[in-house]
């Protein structure tokens, strides 16, 4: 994979005077089925989240509340990516390594997983993701 096939997706958004709402689903806003939501919030400032690659993991970014950004690394390019509204995401393809940082104060990141928690699908070490990308 390369940074190339990350991209922001523009969420659906209803405007209503009384607020507006955006929804989400699964193969048809975003390509992969959900499997798991989670959340970072209260992250200190200078902080950075992330740092690890999935070898199969599909994830929509979302920054819920306040902004930060994601730096997308395929080990030949790097990308750095805005996230500020909440009717953006950021869809992370496989084999890309990720790091969050610039994280303004109470931001919220809320990330759709297209499966469960797994240890082994992650690449924890930069020089693993870098040979892992070699051997494929």
């Amino acid at each position: 994979m390369d940074v190339n096939k990350c991209r922001v997706i523009e969420l659906p958004k209803i405007a209503d005077p009384r607020g507006n709402l955006t929804f989400i689903e699964a193969n048809d806003h975003i390509p992969f089925d959900i499997q798991r939501v989670y959340y970072l919030y209260d992250v200190p400032g200078g902080a950075e989240r992330g740092g690890h690659a999935h070898q199969a993991l599909h994830q929509l970014i979302i920054a819920m509340s306040g902004s930060f950004d994601v730096v997308l690394d395929d080990g030949e390019q790097k990308r750095r990516v805005h996230l500020a509204r909440s009717y953006y995401g950021l869809y992370v393809c496989p084999m890309i390594w990720r790091e969050l940082d610039n994280f303004s104060s109470g931001s919220v990141c809320m990330v759709l997983a297209s499966n469960k928690y797994d240890e082994a699908d992650y690449f924890r070490n930069y020089n693993d993701f870098m040979a892992a990308r070699l051997d494929k």
